[in-house]
Order: structure tokens, then C-alpha cells, then sequence
């Protein structure tokens, strides 16, 4: 017998709330820290959420050459790279697609409306002060597109006291330069933090078969600027201002080439795109009475592209502009027990020259979550209701309950739902060499069942593991006629994904470690193939150790095979990666980092498809070093 919704809320019921945490500013530093789960600070081993958190000091340590390469540490995300840094990425959480992960900045929605994910690639990280990544269903939380899971990224931020400049300056493979320029600090009040930087590579050759004008080393260039700002008024009342943009050029390469709809035949191509991100927020922190809090959030987001070919004249323009505010109330009840209050507004433009029939909707929101943390037992209830402009009205659920075996063992079984509206492009993408849109589309929707043991096993080891299932109705999915070669959009797959996942962290002669390993089949239920770009196994190892003023580390990433299509005849094999890293603190002022990405320069090209024989597809980067210097001056 199915246990309904309602039942679920009554045996969830029992509640209580959460300790008084840290400011949002404050929690920003802190390693053991989560902001996104509830949209509000908390301890990470009070949540929930199954999560992961890199703080400035883990990106410093790392030394990911990009937002998408930092992913990769996570255990349950995998990510297809096209090519390259800066290349178009596939971003797949727990076997979940790109456009079902929900990708914040400061908060505020990213990405594109009309592509479905947002341009990670183009992030600096050196513009970051923390990324949190939830794995698993929050829409009750989120509303759409957070069925696989959430990140959220934060700019960089102040220090608290004084003035604190730097300058980054490194080189490396492939005439690759980063540069960043910054000052941060402040006060007991005020802290705020400016800085810019440019990276420039002239890149790798991205596809491995293809027309001869694609065959060229494909450059890149990022332009960055982050500001942050915050003030306290009072003890009580804080506001701020936080804004990122990143804008510049990436060369692409089509090993499809330029398709002529009238010849039905293609030519060769050499496009590139001029891009634009950018995320403004504006934000306002208040507590009303003791057990009062409210925050109210403000944002604008902006993902431009317009996509050139020198071999042609001409451009195609594809611009989402997204407008948002939202009203946070968290209460403190007392005896464990706490309440979250929301309402959200959403507004999304498309400006394109390709006419979509729609260009524009909105989405209101509320949401209310209900949280008790006792001694050794806990619950979490939530529901959210979406009122979108086209789709409807939709309710989504969530809940949770927690229990301490004892002083360092935790079990917490959950549940969430999930959905995703249609991107304008699934709606409405105009007649194109044999593809068109879909306006009949409805939401993806998903149900998730997670159990999770969270264990100290001993005072130098800690071990955190996931059990769950999540299934799939109404996908939608790429459907070609096999006669007319025509193609569309379709609600018409049903799926499920069955998966585990773990994270060993260990301390042994001073070295510090940390495993982690997914496994996961991720399953068309109609056809019983597996989804294509989805490696069952994968596994990450993390060694780092420091002797005095120098340290050094190493990552080596396993991933299984996978398939090319969804038909499953297509097989990619798996790979492995080996990264080494060192850094010298060479004074108080100077130190020096080296990075030796893919050491054993393993090829592990992506395949897009192939045809009589001839297999079309883009390379991964090859062996790469890095050498930085970062100078932080005492004023």
C-alpha cells in the first residue's frame, strides 16, 4: 500500500528547532557550515541534506583550474567537459541531466532559460569565496530544476578587520595566463571585497575528427569583476550588496560542421561565442524580536551569448535576463523547534533572434518548512506551492527524520519531490533542419528516497554514506522520426536511478585523506538502457600533507564506462586522472603554488556520435602545468 503525501506529513509531524546560528556573513568562512539546504545558516551535521562544502582555503588548497574541474571532488556528480576550458559542459548529479540541477549565485537563479543549465565554465575562481553542492530533490525549498540537486556559489568576501590587498599572477600549458587583482577588508561594522582578474589560454585543439577548419588550437578569454559589501547598522540589522560579472570570447569547435537546411548538406565552420554572466544581489538582514528573523533578497541575473562564425557573416543571439525577490522568516520557537516562511517571485526574459513564440513568464512562490532537533532525534517537514505563469499551479513535498544511535552515529531517512518547467528553446525553438520545438510540453517531475548513516568512527576517521532512489515521469526527451529524420521534444520517458555514495575521510602520519566513491544506474524504464554520459562507478582520492611552510597533495579520479547514446551502442571507456599540487610559503607576504593536472596525460575524449565508421567527438585536456605566484602585501 502507498503511504500518500498526507500520511508522510502526519508521521513526519513531530517537530521542534535549531540553536541560534552564525549571520550568513559570518557563516561564509566556516568549513562545517550549510546555507542552501534551508536557505538559511546552519550546522552542516544538523541538515538534512546530503552536502558538500569547499570554503576559499579548500579552492587555494586545490587549485581547480576552473568551477566545473572543482565538481568533479564530489562524490555523485560527474561532469562531461567539450573540449576544454572554457568548452560547453554536461553536468549530471546523482544520474540526474544538466537542466535538472539548480545552479544559484549569491542566491539569485543562474543560467540560461532557453539552453536549461547555466555557463559554469566561465566562472573565475578566484571570484569565489565558497561553493555548497546539495545532492538530491529540493524543490520544496527551490521550486523547479532542483530534482538532481543545488549549488550555490558565493563571491568572494572581506576580512573583518583592515585592509588586505592581493595580486595573483600564474602561467602555463598551452600559453595559459591568470591574473587577479583585489583588495578586501573592513571593520567591526563594514567589510567588503573588490577584485578583477584575467585569464587568457590559447587553448587545445577541442574536436578530434572534423572539418580541417576546426583544426586549430580553440583560445579563451574571461574578464572577471567581483564586489562584495555588507553593513551592520546595528546588533540586529545588516544589509549588503554583492555583484559578479564574467564576459569574453571562447572559440568553439563543431565536428558537425554548418548545416545548410536548403542542401541538407553541411559545410565547415569556425564559430565562436562573445559571452556575457552576470548576478547582482541586494540583500536585508533583520532580527525582529527573539525569535524572529527576516531576510529579504533582491536579485538580477544575466546570461548573454551571441555565437559568430568567421566563415560566415551573421550571428545568433541567446539572452536570459531573470529578476527575483525573495522574503525569508525563520522562527525560533523554542524546545528544539524552528519555522521557515517564504515567498519567492521569479521573472524570466528571452531575448533571441530566434522567434519564440513565448518570450517571458513568471513564477510566484511559498514555501514553509517546519524543523525540531532533539537530543536524539530529529524531523524536517516541508511544502512548497509554485504558481507558474504557463504551467499551473504545482505543490512539492519534503521531509525527514533523523536519529543518533548513539554520541557518533547518525541515520536520517528522507523523502523529496521534485520538478522542472520546460526551457523557452523545448517550447518553442523554431523550425530548424528538421527539428522544432514542442509548446505541448509539461513539467519533468521526480520522487526521491534517501537513507543516509553519518558516522565518527574513530578520532582521526569520519565516514558519511547515502542509499537512495529517485524516479523520473514526463522526462522530456529528444525524439527523431526514424523515416522523416524529424525531430522534437517529448514528455515521454519514465526512469529511475538507483545509487550509493560515500565520503572516508581519515588522518594517518599526518597526511590528510579523502574517498569518495559513487555507484549509480541510472535507467530508462521504458527501454531498460542506461542514460548516456552516466559513469556507474566513480571514485575520487584526495592526499594532502604540509611540512612547515611547504605542502603537497594529490587527486587521482577513477571513472568506469559510460555510454555515448541512449541507445547504448555507442561505448565511451573509462579512465583514470592523476593531479599533483605543492605550495611554498615563501614569506609572510609571497607564496608560490604548482599544479600538474592529468600527469599521466590519459586521453579520455567525449564522444558525440558516429557515422559510417567515422567516430565525431571532442578531446579532454591533456598534461598541464601551472606555476602561480600570489603576493598579499601587510599595509
Amino acid at each position: 500500500m502507498k503511504l500518500s503525501r498526507i500520511a508522510l506529513s502526519v508521521a513526519l509531524a513531530p517537530g521542534l528547532a535549531l540553536a541560534q546560528p552564525a549571520s550568513h556573513e559570518e557563516a561564509l568562512k566556516l568549513s562545517d557550515t550549510l546555507i542552501t539546504a534551508n536557505r538559511d545558516v546552519e550546522q552542516r551535521a544538523d541538515s538534512s541534506a546530503a552536502s558538500t562544502v569547499f570554503t576559499r582555503a579548500d579552492i587555494e588548497r586545490l587549485r581547480p583550474a576552473s568551477v566545473p574541474h572543482l565538481l568533479t571532488q564530489v562524490p555523485g556528480v560527474q561532469v562531461a567537459n567539450y573540449g576544454g576550458r572554457g568548452a560547453a559542459i554536461g553536468l549530471y548529479i546523482r544520474g540526474t541531466s544538466t537542466s535538472q540541477t539548480l545552479v544559484l549565485i549569491d542566491g539569485v537563479r543562474a543560467g540560461s532559460a532557453t539552453a536549461g543549465g547555466a555557463a559554469l565554465q566561465f566562472l573565475s575562481v578566484d571570484q569565489i569565496e565558497r561553493i555548497e553542492v546539495l545532492r538530491g530533490s529540493r524543490s520544496a525549498i527551490h521550486g523547479a530544476d532542483a530534482m538532481g540537486g543545488v549549488i550555490q556559489i558565493f563571491t568572494r568576501r572581506g576580512e573583518s578587520e583592515g585592509l588586505h590587498p592581493y595580486a595573483r599572477l600564474a602561467a602555463g600549458s598551452d600559453s595559459t595566463f591568470e591574473r587577479t587583482l583585489g583588495i578586501s577588508g573592513g571593520n567591526g561594522r563594514t567589510r567588503f571585497n573588490l577584485s578583477a582578474g584575467l585569464d587568457e589560454t590559447a587553448g587545445i585543439d577541442r574536436t578530434r575528427t572534423s572539418y580541417a577548419s576546426d583544426a586549430d588550437h580553440d583560445a579563451y578569454r574571461n574578464r572577471s569583476l567581483a564586489l562584495s559589501l555588507s553593513h551592520e547598522f546595528t546588533d540586529t540589522l545588516e544589509a549588503g550588496f554583492t555583484l559578479i560579472d564574467q564576459r569574453g570570447t571562447n572559440e568553439i569547435d563543431n565536428p558537425f560542421g554548418r548545416w545548410d537546411p536548403n542542401t541538407f548538406t553541411s559545410h565547415p565552420a569556425a564559430p565562436y561565442d562573445e559571452y556575457s554572466l552576470s548576478t547582482t544581489t541586494l540583500w536585508l538582514d533583520g532580527r525582529i524580536n527573539d525569535i524572529w528573523r527576516s531576510r529579504i533578497e533582491a536579485g538580477h541575473s544575466e546570461d548573454k551569448q551571441e555565437n559568430f562564425d568567421k566563415l560566415f557573416p551573421g550571428s545568433t543571439v541567446n539572452n536570459t535576463y531573470r529578476d527575483s525577490v525573495n522574503w525569508l522568516n525563520t522562527l525560533t520557537l523554542g524546545g528544539g523547534h524552528s519555522l521557515r516562511l517564504g515567498l519567492d517571485y521569479l521573472d524570466d526574459k528571452v531575448r533571441s533572434n530566434n522567434a519564440y513564440a513565448i518570450g517571458s513568464r513568471d513564477n510566484k512562490a511559498a514555501f514553509i518548512q517546519h524543523t525540531y532537533q532533539g537530543a536524539r532525534f530529529g524531523t524536517e517537514l516541508g511544502m512548497r506551492h509554485d504558481d507558474n505563469e504557463q504551467f499551473g499551479t504545482e505543490n512539492t513535498f519534503n521531509g525527514a527524520v533523523s536519529y543518533h544511535l548513539n554520541a557518533d552515529n547518525q541515520l536520517i531517512l528522507s523523502y523529496s519531490e521534485g520538478f522542472r518547467v520546460p526551457t523557452f528553446a523545448d517550447l518553442y525553438w523554431p523550425w530548424d533542419a528538421g527539428y522544432q520545438g514542442n509548446p505541448n510540453l509539461t513539467p519533468e517531475k521526480s520522487r526521491s528516497y534517501e537513507l543516509q548513516w553519518r558516522s565518527q568512527l574513530g578520532p582521526t576517521t569520519e565516514l558519511e554514506a547515502s542509499l537512495y532512489r529517485t524516479d523520473f515521469r514526463d522526462l522530456i526527451v529528444y525524439v527523431s522520426d526514424p523515416v522523416t529524420w524529424e525531430a522534437t521534444m517529448e514528455n515521454v520517458n519514465r526512469a529511475r536511478v538507483n545509487g550509493f555514495e560515500a565520503t572516508l575521510k581519515q588522518e594517518l602520519f599526518g597526511w590528510q585523506g579523502e574517498l569518495g566513491i559513487s555507484l549509480i544506474d541510472p535507467r530508462d524504464r521504458e527501454t531498460g538502457h542506461t542514460s548516456p554520459n552516466r559513469a556507474r562507478r566513480t571514485a575520487v582520492l584526495n592526499l594532502d600533507r604540509a611540512f612547515g611552510d611547504v605542502s603537497v597533495g594529490a587527486t587521482f579520479t577513477a571513472v568506469s564506462s559510460s555510454y555515448a547514446n541512449a541507445a547504448n551502442t555507442s561505448e565511451l571507456p573509462g579512465y583514470g586522472i592523476l593531479d599533483l599540487r605543492a605550495a611554498w610559503q615563501a614569506s609572510e607576504e609571497v607564496a608560490f603554488d604548482l599544479k600538474l593536472a592529468n600527469v599521466l596525460d590519459k586521453d579520455y575524449s567525449r564522444l558525440v556520435y558516429s557515422h559510417n565508421g567515422q567516430e565525431y567527438g571532442y578531446q579532454e585536456m591533456p598534461f598541464t602545468a601551472m606555476l602561480g605566484v600570489t603576493w598579499t602585501p601587510n599595509l
